[in-house]
Order: structure tokens, then sequence, then C-alpha cells
């Protein structure tokens, strides 16, 4: 089983994406510019980012100058972002959209999601994100943490199938019913914290494995997502780490070690809200654009 750093899947509407990816999440506007500039820089070829975390200008900030500075063009790397749960809705979706393009300084994104299935909005929503994709201003488009019943929603009342469901993914937490029914219906499995947060990397299980391929517990979980089929969007804002996560090229886990870690779910999610459902915060979690000190320096 051959990857690489350039290898790729082919999403259902025949577009490739990079297997491995760079996250965002919870980076201010510099931090992000920064962690782009090393990841661009170190071979990674795809950035996943939201409205929601507020960073959208510093991701377009580092995508431009890492583009220069490594002498590549914008069709080499491969951009996601998400639509705001306070976006949602036909028209709002559409109005919004465009600022964020400015932020990120392009005129296209390769993936755009549906952040999360706003009740009452998510089929709306993507009415627009079906528009925007005939329009040419997204590649691809899906969704993010959607599960069966909500897939099934989209199937039956879009034109336009999701090309990959973004989900909480990793060794704990492995959702097991949206996998089956992604892959029956050729959507794409995108993790979002296959690290579990930091917290899987403390489990003794998936040390042991790590001490026999000589790798951390975090390239032992990334190398067992690529095994699997599943894209994946590690983050870090030290670039020793995001060398190190890219460096699951040059071993191969056993059939055997790929089931022992199937067998540590325990369906434990980091995040929920509200049980799929987000009903204007029900849970406490925050439903905001993150405010970052420096994002009035990098605004447009």
């Amino acid at each position: 089983m051959n990857f690489s750093i350039d290898s790729t899947v082919t999403l259902n509407n025949g577009i490739k994406m990079p297997q491995l990816g760079l996250g965002v999440w919870q980076i201010n506007n510099a931090g992000a510019a920064q962690s782009v500039e090393w990841a661009i820089k170190h071979g990674y070829r795809a950035i996943d980012t939201a409205k929601q975390y507020g960073n959208e200008a510093g991701v377009g900030a580092g995508l431009t100058k890492a583009l220069a500075d490594n002498g590549l063009k914008r069709e080499d790397i491969f951009l996601t972002t998400k639509i705001f749960n306070g976006d949602q809705g036909y028209e709002s979706t559409l109005e919004q959209f465009d600022g964020q393009l400015k932020n990120l300084q392009t005129d296209y994104v390769d993936l755009l999601l549906i952040h999360w299935p706003v009740d009452g909005k998510y089929l709306d929503t993507w009415k627009a994100l079906e528009k925007i994709y005939q329009e040419g201003k997204a590649r691809a488009i899906g969704v993010s943490n959607f599960n069966v019943t909500r897939l099934k929603d989209i199937l039956k009342n879009g034109s336009v199938k999701p090309a990959v469901d973004q989900m909480e993914f990793n060794p704990l937490c492995q959702e097991g019913d949206i996998k089956n029914f992604c892959q029956e219906n050729n959507i794409h499995l995108e993790a979002w914290s296959p690290l579990g947060g930091g917290t899987v990397l403390n489990d003794e299980r998936l040390k042991k494995i790590a001490d026999k391929y000589h790798k951390s517990v975090a390239q032992i979980i990334l190398r067992w997502d690529l095994q699997q089929g599943i894209i994946t969007i590690p983050k870090s804002v030290h670039e020793e780490r995001i060398v190190q996560n890219a460096n699951i090229y040059d071993f191969e886990l056993s059939d055997d070690d790929v089931n022992e870690i199937k067998g540590y779910d325990e369906e434990k999610r980091s995040l929920w809200y509200g049980g799929f459902k987000w009903h204007g915060n029900p849970t406490g979690a925050s439903d905001a654009v993150q405010d970052w000190d420096d994002s009035t320096e990098y605004a447009k």
C-alpha cells in the first residue's frame, strides 16, 4: 500500500483531493498564516479552515506568501472552508460567501462544506452551495458533522451529492454508522480531530503499537487513517510537528494492527452540538466567529 504526501483520493465528481492536509482550528491569524507557510514548504497541498475559526484572513495571507515563496500556483493547493452557522440559509449563504473568498485571497475554494446541520436551514444552505458549485466558486461541496439521517435528507432533497462528510474521527471516536453509509454512497469521510485533541496520544495501547514501528502515536493514527482511505487534517502550530505528522510514508501498519485499533472505539466525542442538532446554542458550545487579537490586523 504505497502512499506519499502527494497521495490523493478521487471525490465523486472526479476531483482529486490530497489525503493529508493541515487543519487550523483554534489558531489565530498570525499562527494560521505561519502554519500554512510551513506546511506548504514541507509538501502539504491541502489546507482546511472555516469562517467560525476566525482565521480565514490569516490562511489567505499565509497561502499567498507560500505560493510565492515556493514557486507554486493557486491550483497546486486544495483549499477547504465552511459556511458559518450564523450565515446559514439560501440568500445569507450566498451573500456572505464572497466575503470569505476575499479573506482567503482567492476567487474559488476547492471544497466548501456546511459546518454544522443547523435545523430548519441546512437544506436551504445546501441549495446555496449547489449554486456556488455551479458558478465555479467551489470545485466540490460537502458537509461536516452530518449524521446518517441528515445525509439522507441532503441526498433526497438536493441535486448534487455531497463529496465529503467531515467528522470527528479518531481511534476512540470512529463513527461506524456514518463511515459505512459514506462508503456505500461514494461520499468520502474526512477526519477532523484525528488525534483526539491530543488525548488519544496518551493511550497505552497505541503507545505499544507505536513502539513496535518506532513511530510516534500521532504517526500511527494518521497512517491508520490513510490505510482506511480516510482524509485526515491534523492541526499543529509547530514546524517540527507539521513535519513529523507527514513522516508516515516509510512504514505500513499490518492488517492485524489496523483491526486492533478499530477495536478501541468508545464512541467518545469531544464536542457535539445537541446530538447533531443546532437550535441556537443548546449545549453552551460556542457558536460565534472567533475574534482573535489580530483579527483587525488581518482584515481586508
